[in-house]
Formats: C-alpha cells, sequence, structure tokens
C-alpha cells in the first residue's frame, strides 16, 4: 500500500479545531480548544451536536444519554486503547485522567471536559516519542483503520509519521510459542506448621501493615486443607471468616508455601470474575517481580473467554462494515501485549463491547466449540492451549468454580487433576454447582451440538464441524470413516439454523424441532398466556399423546446419534494406543482432544437427554434426586429458548463426588457460610446449612469447622433501618425513598433491587434529581457499561450512586466512604419456581426460604463495613421484613423499625 492513498494531517492542527462535549442526564457542556465554556439543556445540545464533530468519552453512553448518534465524534476511549493497549482504564472522563497520572481535577462537566482536551495531547505527544512503548504493528493498524474510516486514523498516522508502503500487519506472526516439558513429577507430601503459614503471612503483609489476631489465626487454620487425606477422604475444612479478617491473604500464605514445598500446585476458586481479578492483585505481594509471578501464577477460565486466533484471522480476512474493521484493529493491538488473551475481566478494555456490539466480540472467542486443536495453525500460540499447559507447572492457579467443576467432570480418574483446593466465596459452590451438573434439552443447546457435530450448514458461517476436524486423522481408517458418516447423517435429528422461527410458525423440521415446539404449545396451554415478559415454566406432567410420541421419535434417533458416537471415541482411544510409537505429538494432542470432547458431549447425550426422555415417555415416578420441567424462556419479553430442563434437588451430591473426594484436601471458605437463626443457638445447627450446601455432609468424616467474627464494632460502626410506612409497589413511592435516602447519605450509596423492572423504573425518576445534587447514578441493566467497570467506577468516582441487582450485591468490594448506605427494595424472598419448590420440600420448606432469603442479606450487609474506618446504614425498605431474618446481620448492630422521614433523618445524621 502506498501511503499516498490518504492524507495525513497534523494532529493538533485538527485538535486545535475540536471542542470537548460532555453530556449529562440533564444537560452538558462544551469546551472549546482555548477553554471557553457553554453550559446547555439536553434540547439544546442535540441540535448542536447533530452535524458537528467533538472530543468525547464514551460514545455508547453520550448517545443514550443525547439520543443524537454521535458515531462520527472522537471518543478518547479508542484513542487511549490503540496507544496504550492491554492497560486498564476506567471509561469515563476521570478514568482517563488516572490513567494517564494527569494532576487531580475537580469532577465538574468543565473539570472533565478539560481533561478531555488535555487526554488527546498528552496520548498523541506519547506516540509522537521516540520511546513510545507499543509501537509494533501501530502504523500498518493505524493506516488499516483510517482507511475503514476510523476518526483517529489520520491524526495517529499523522503523529506517527508516513511511510512509502506499509505491510500487512498479522498479529498472530508476532505472539509467542509454548514448548512442550516433560511432565512435572508428583507433589510431594511435606506438611505445613502454623508457625511457617503466619511467618509467611507476616512477610506478605510487611513490616508497616497492620497486625491481626484473627488473620492468623485464619492462616494457622488453614493451614490442616494441606493435611493428608483420611480414610479415603479428603481433609475438609469450612471455614467462615467474617468481613475485616484478611483471609484472601490469610489462604495465600499456606498454600503458596505447601506449593513450594511439595513441588505441587494450589487452585484457589472463586465464583465472581472479580474475585478472581482481585486474588490476582493480591498475588503481587507474593510475586513482585513480574517475571516471577508469570511463572508461578496462572488465571484460568472457560475456553469462552479468551480470543481464538483462528476466529480473528479469519474475521480479519471477511470483516466489510466500518464498525467491524476499527474493532479488529484495536483488538489486534490490545492482542500483541496482553498478558495471557483473556477477553473477558482480563486485560482486555471491556468497554469495547458496548462501543462495537458484543455479538462482534463473541464471535473472536471459541463459543461454539469449534476448535480443531493441533490442527490449527496457531495451536503452539493459542492463549487456552498456553493457560493449561501453564496450569501444570505453576504455583498457584486462580480458577472459578465452574471450570473446576466441568474439568473435574470430563477428566474423572486421570493422574494430573487438583488435588489441593480452596474455595473461596464457598456459599455460591450449591448455585455452581446446580449450573454445572444440569441436563437442558432446549433448542439451543441442540443447535449448538449440530453445529459441532456437522459444521457451518449456513453461508457466511464458519465451522468445520467434527468431521472437518477428524478426516485428516482418519483418512486411512475405513471404519472410523463409517462411523463419522454415521454420525454426521444422525445429527440431521437435532435443531438446525431458524429453528426457533420455525417452531413460531408451526413448521418444525425434525423431531427435535417437532419435541420443542410441541412443548411450547405445552407451556402456552398450561399458562393460559399470562405473562408475556418472564420466562414461563410448566410441569411435564399431563402431556399430549403427541408430545408422548415425538418424544418417543426423538429418543430414537438420539440413540441412533449415540451408539455411532460411541465407537468413534473408542477407535480414537484405540488409534491412539496401537500407534503409540507412529504418532507425532501434534496427531496424539488432536486425537486425544477431539476423543476427550466426543465422550463429554456423548455423556450429555446418554446421561442427560436420554434419561430425562425415558422417564418422560414411561410416566415414571420422578427420581427423587432430580426435578424435570418444561420451559420457554424470555429475555426482555423475546422468546431466546424453549425445551425440557433437569436439574439435581441437592447439587452438592455430584459436586463431593467428582470435585471433592478425589482430592486430597480442600478449604471452603466464605464470610456467610452459616445461618444464624437466633442469638443463643447451638453452633452445630448453624453448621448445618453450610455442610448440606457445600457437599461437606456427604462424607462420613465431619469436615473440621473454624470461624472467625469480623473485628468491626458494629454497634458503632453501622444501623439498620426497616422503612414501616412504605407502599413498596407504589413506584413513585419507592422512588421517593431511594432519592431522599441517597441524597441525605451524599453519595457512596448502592440500591439493590430483586426485580430489573423495578430498578430502570426507579432510576428514570431518580436520575435527574440527584445530578441536580451533584451525585453522579449508574445502574446495572441501564447503562451500557458491564458489572465489574460499574463496580470499578463506583469505588473511583466520590459521592456516586449505582443501582443493581444479584451480580452487584455479590461482587461488591468498596471499602471506604465510597460505599456508605446500602438500600434494599423488599425482602429478597427466593423466585417461586419449580425448582425452588423441589427443594424447599426436600430442604425443610419455610426454614429453607429463610435460609437462602438470610444469607443474601447477609451478603449485602457485608458489602457495607470493610474497615475498622467505615461507618454504613443498611435500609431495608421493606416494612414486612419478618423479625426471624434478623438473625442474618452481625451482634450487635442496632436494628430499628421506623418511618421513612425517621430513617432518612437518621441516616443523615449518623453518616455525618
Amino acid at each position: 500500500m502506498s501511503s499516498s492513498l490518504l492524507q495525513f494531517p497534523d494532529p493538533f492542527e485538527t485538535l486545535s479545531k475540536l471542542s470537548a462535549l460532555i453530556v449529562g442526564p440533564i444537560g452538558g457542556v462544551i469546551m472549546t480548544p482555548d477553554g471557553e465554556v457553554e453550559f446547555y439543556e439536553l434540547h439544546e445540545l442535540r441540535n448542536i451536536t447533530r452535524n458537528n464533530d467533538f472530543l468525547v468519552c464514551n460514545i455508547p453512553v453520550a448517545t443514550r444519554r443525547l439520543g443524537v448518534d454521535l458515531a462520527s465524534s472522537f471518543d478518547l476511549l479508542e484513542l487511549f486503547a490503540f496507544i496504550r493497549p492491554s492497560e486498564f482504564c476506567l471509561p469515563l472522563p476521570l478514568g482517563l485522567a488516572n490513567a494517564l497520572g494527569m494532576p487531580p481535577m475537580g469532577d465538574s462537566p468543565e473539570d472533565e471536559a478539560l481533561i478531555l482536551l488535555k487526554a488527546a495531547e498528552i496520548l498523541i505527544n506519547e506516540l509522537r516519542h521516540p520511546e513510545y512503548r507499543y509501537p509494533e504493528g501501530a502504523r500498518a493498524i493505524a493506516y488499516n483503520m483510517a482507511e475503514a474510516g476510523w476518526r483517529w486514523g489520520p491524526l495517529v498516522m499523522g503523529a506517527l509519521g508516513s511511510a512509502e508502503k506499509f505491510q500487512d500487519y498479522n498479529v498472530w506472526n508476532h505472539l509467542s510459542e509454548w514448548e512442550e516439558k516433560a511432565p512435572p513429577p508428583p507433589a510431594g507430601q511435606d506438611k505445613i506448621s502454623g508457625a511457617e503459614a503466619r511467618d509467611r503471612l507476616s512477610r506478605l503483609l510487611g513490616e508497616a501493615s497492620e497486625k491481626r489476631d484473627g488473620q492468623m489465626q485464619y492462616a494457622d487454620v488453614a493451614t490442616k486443607a494441606f493435611d493428608m487425606p483420611h480414610d479415603d477422604e479428603p481433609s475438609l475444612i469450612l471455614s467462615e471468616a467474617g468481613t475485616g479478617i484478611g483471609k484472601t491473604l490469610g489462604y495465600i500464605a499456606p498454600s503458596s508455601l505447601w506449593a513450594e514445598k511439595n513441588g505441587g500446585t494450589v487452585w484457589l476458586s472463586t465464583y465472581t470474575k472479580n474475585l478472581q481479578r482481585q486474588l490476582d492483585q493480591e498475588l503481587d505481594r507474593l510475586y513482585p517481580s513480574p517475571g516471577m509471578k508469570k511463572q508461578n501464577v496462572v488465571i484460568r477460565k472457560g475456553r469462552e473467554n479468551y480470543l481464538c486466533l483462528l476466529n480473528l484471522q479469519e474475521i480479519s480476512g471477511l470483516a466489510a462494515q466500518r464498525q467491524g474493521k476499527i474493532l479488529l484493529g484495536l483488538v489486534n493491538r490490545w492482542v500483541r501485549y496482553s498478558r495471557d488473551g483473556d477477553m473477558i475481566g482480563g486485560d482486555f478494555p471491556a468497554w469495547l463491547g458496548e462501543t462495537f456490539g458484543a455479538g462482534r466480540l463473541s464471535q473472536l472467542t471459541d463459543r461454539r466449540g469449534e476448535c480443531v486443536y493441533a490442527a490449527c495453525s496457531h495451536y503452539k500460540k493459542c492463549f487456552i492451549e498456553k493457560a493449561q499447559r501453564k496450569a501444570k507447572y505453576s504455583k498457584l492457579v486462580i480458577a472459578n468454580h465452574a471450570l473446576v467443576m466441568v474439568q473435574s467432570a470430563t477428566r474423572q480418574g486421570e493422574a494430573d487433576l487438583p488435588t489441593r483446593y480452596v474455595f473461596d466465596e464457598g456459599h455460591h459452590l450449591f448455585d455452581a454447582a446446580d449450573n454445572v451438573f444440569s441436563a437442558h434439552l432446549t433448542g439451543q443447546e441442540g443447535l449448538e451440538l449440530r453445529r459441532w457435530i456437522r459444521g457451518a450448514e449456513i453461508k457466511n458461517r464458519r465451522g468445520k464441524g467434527l468431521k472437518g476436524r477428524l478426516d485428516e486423522l482418519i483418512v486411512d481408517e475405513e471404519e472410523a470413516g463409517q462411523f463419522m458418516s454415521r454420525v454426521y447423517a444422525a445429527a440431521i435429528c437435532l435443531p438446525a439454523d431458524g429453528w426457533h422461527a420455525r417452531i413460531a410458525e408451526g413448521n418444525p423440521v425434525g423431531p427435535t424441532e417437532r419435541f420443542l415446539w410441541l412443548i411450547r404449545a405445552h407451556v402456552y396451554a398450561a399458562s393460559s398466556g399470562r405473562d408475556e415478559f418472564h420466562s414461563v415454566e410448566t410441569y411435564t406432567t399431563n402431556p399430549s399423546d403427541e408430545l408422548i410420541e415425538t418424544a418417543k421419535e426423538l429418543k430414537t434417533a438420539l440413540d441412533e446419534l449415540i451408539n455411532p458416537l460411541k465407537r468413534l471415541s473408542a477407535l480414537l482411544l484405540k488409534k491412539l494406543d496401537q500407534e503409540a510409537d507412529e504418532l507425532d505429538s501434534s496427531s496424539r494432542n488432536r486425537l486425544e482432544s477431539i476423543s476427550r470432547s466426543i465422550s463429554r458431549r456423548t455423556e450429555t447425550l446418554s446421561d442427560g437427554w436420554v434419561p430425562m426422555l425415558e422417564g418422560f415417555i414411561e410416566h415414571a415416578p420422578m427420581d427423587d434426586k432430580f426435578v424435570d420441567w418444561f420451559e420457554l424462556s424470555r429475555s426482555a419479553g423475546r422468546e431466546v429458548d424453549v425445551g425440557m430442563y433437569r436439574h439435581w434437588i441437592d447439587p452438592s451430591i455430584p459436586f463431593s463426588k467428582v470435585v471433592l473426594k478425589p482430592a486430597h484436601g480442600a478449604l471452603i471458605t466464605s464470610a456467610t457460610l452459616r445461618d444464624r437463626l437466633s442469638e443463643n443457638q447451638n453452633p452445630d445447627i448453624e453448621w448445618n446449612s453450610a455442610e448440606i450446601r457445600t457437599g461437606a455432609a456427604h462424607f462420613i468424616n465431619p469436615p473440621m469447622r473454624h470461624s472467625l467474627k469480623s473485628p468491626f464494632d458494629y454497634e458503632k460502626q453501622a444501623r439498620v433501618f426497616i422503612v414501616n410506612d412504605l407502599n413498596i409497589r407504589n413506584l413513585d413511592q419507592l422512588a421517593a425513598a431511594y432519592r431522599e435516602l441517597f441524597i441525605a447519605s451524599e453519595g457512596g450509596a448502592l440500591g439493590l433491587f430483586t426485580a430489573i423492572g423495578r430498578l430502570k423504573q426507579v432510576y428514570e425518576r431518580i436520575i435527574a434529581p440527584l445530578e441536580e445534587e451533584h451525585l453522579s447514578l449508574f445502574a446495572q441493566h441501564v447503562d451500557p457499561i458491564n458489572v465489574a467497570t460499574l463496580i470499578d467506577i463506583f469505588r473511583t468516582v466520590e459521592h456516586s450512586c449505582l443501582l443493581g441487582t444479584d451480580a452487584v450485591r455479590d461482587g461488591v468490594d468498596v471499602p471506604g466512604s465510597s460505599l456508605r448506605l446500602c438500600v434494599f427494595d423488599k425482602v429478597p424472598w427466593p423466585r417461586p419456581t419449580i425448582l425452588h419448590k423441589a427443594r424447599r420440600d426436600h430442604f425443610g420448606k419455610g426454614s429453607y426460604d429463610d435460609l437462602i432469603t438470610r444469607l443474601k442479606m447477609k451478603q449485602a450487609f457485608g458489602r457495607l463495613i470493610r474497615k475498622k474506618t467505615d461507618r454504613g446504614v443498611f435500609v431495608m425498605l421493606d416494612g414486612a421484613t419478618p423479625s426471624r431474618l434478623l438473625s442474618c446481620f452481625p451482634e450487635g448492630v442496632m436494628v430499628e423499625r421506623l418511618g421513612l422521614a425517621e430513617a432518612i433523618q437518621k441516616t443523615k445524621e449518623f453518616l455525618k
């Protein structure tokens, strides 16, 4: 390419003509390059911005507020992502200021506008500097993005300087390769003492840090998880550590010690990606050197989190739309400097999904099981393969509960499975197991399986399918080829692309689509068309004769698919054994990976779908271990899936069998493991719920129990108010309560909701009055920003307020005055689903409802007081809150039932 195709201006000449635009909820500011400021209401801004370009931060947010497309403006976030790839930046002006090391500034709209002007200058100067840190590929990528119409493209090229020709920059050619190593030897069995753990903890904390007796005691107890197992059962520790104990470093100390002493690996598992990231940050204390940390620590997530280089290459060759090309340019910049290729919660700029569409990003990850493993030209550079291999040799693996369970379930009996675990956020193990050990015979699941077997069946969709992945490996294997052909033919029974439209129109094709069509009709008939917004479910009882007959046809069709799949997997394993002396490493890896993948998919059919259908066909009494139901799934009122579902009533049973039993030791920890019913309760009763929900109850040897109370003085630091004169069904009254409480606390407020619809309607009612009080309001399900980033913003923006649902309640870690008020709209009772009813009957009816609710409230309250200097108020707006739930709050905290006006006044006084 010749640079003469485009004219590249002096970037500062263009910047000298660009004004900065800040759009707030009720108005905005325009600042000219020479510092003149004008304030406008939103309707005035709409007219001004329609035909003019501006410097903007976060175009999706500004566009949503303004109602005018700002796509032609210059988004500073995009420039930052190009110039500082893989560096963190909150998607707001304050985030830019912090990331660029700018001097502290105010948070007024004019201050924010000034930040944009200065940030553009800083970034362009950085790009022009002779020692610019991220030069590789910058010029070629910027040129291609400029050709695609990227607004910053000509300015970036002007800053970099032109050249006569630009070679295509293929980032996959510039990434390092992994190398095979000899398998690590088995870990040793040396014990670690409490004294060693306390000494390691002291060194991690440093001399200047506060020494906490509770944290030392916690570390001491955590060492017991690394004792040798007894009677063929793991050394199991249940440790509840109240907020403020410092349990993260408390278990990192013994975990790292055992790994170093024994040459083994400890898996640190969490439920949320937010805690994974916090754990990673805490490990900087253990390994201050990035090189040492890279060698000893790895983060593991599911395949769908990582960039697929083959997808990137193929989509890069097909991209035609302007937005797609610009996104690919920013992805190419990021991936060259990324730590591990993690696009979900890693160092990837998450806000790109909101700017360019989450659908485009999802196409770049392996979400459909289409990986061709060693047949991929990028196999030796694959981020997933790198992470998997690093995990075998690392001392600490930061994983999540779902990955740990899937890995254990699909690789049972293999020698290199982890033997030592720490399960943080242990109160979520039940929910994680519920998701992993369930079976869903649905349209979307069936379509994914069909694509995995048959590959792409519509134009312009990538996917080789199983045949494409196997052909080269079985080219001389006649028997394997025959079974592959039978698998390919039998998979036609599964739903194809466009299945949902066909069943909605009454034109299903094949036995699975007919089964789903009849389920949909059954659900509609049973629900009488009620509630067209939310998902609808029904029992599988009283089906029509046609539905039973179709289920029989589907079972027969699935049997015809399962049998050749099993034979094919067996033949691949046989080939691995018989040709062990001939197969190269690449072929062995491919055969092993594909065989394992076939087995996993076959088990989904043979152990999940077929037993569900058999029980349904035979009208057999439901197995007391499971509950089945039909469901029509909706998202925001739109139908997205339909099918038959089966869940374990007690998913801790498969978890204990598949994950815990093969392990040598596990520490299960959380601040909310136990359920306290009353002040004088027997401690054994308190631990019952913890043992049941973590799987510990399914072992002969009881686990070691340990509990440490929070070191806080809750009587002085916290208040709980239950408002008893508010009609929470009246949205105007509800919104008024949130508004006045948030104003009383002067921000630093978290509003929790039990329903998304209520959240959105309250948001619309309070956004303007809070803005007039100079209180920023952010909201999950409203702002086009992911939850983790919203929490980062809430933590950073002083006096801000955040509205959210369960994901926010569980993921917030905001110490200090940034969170000083927590308001719950109503008692978070469990949703009365078919699954919940079955568990309620099994675990104790009303007492089970109370248990779930108390734990949710306990978790929410735990967000409030994180340090000894914190003060916080917890407000429940539901006057019908039963007294029996109030034991969820720590001993000593003062609980008052009062009117809204008094709650507002007391909140204001207490937080002063």
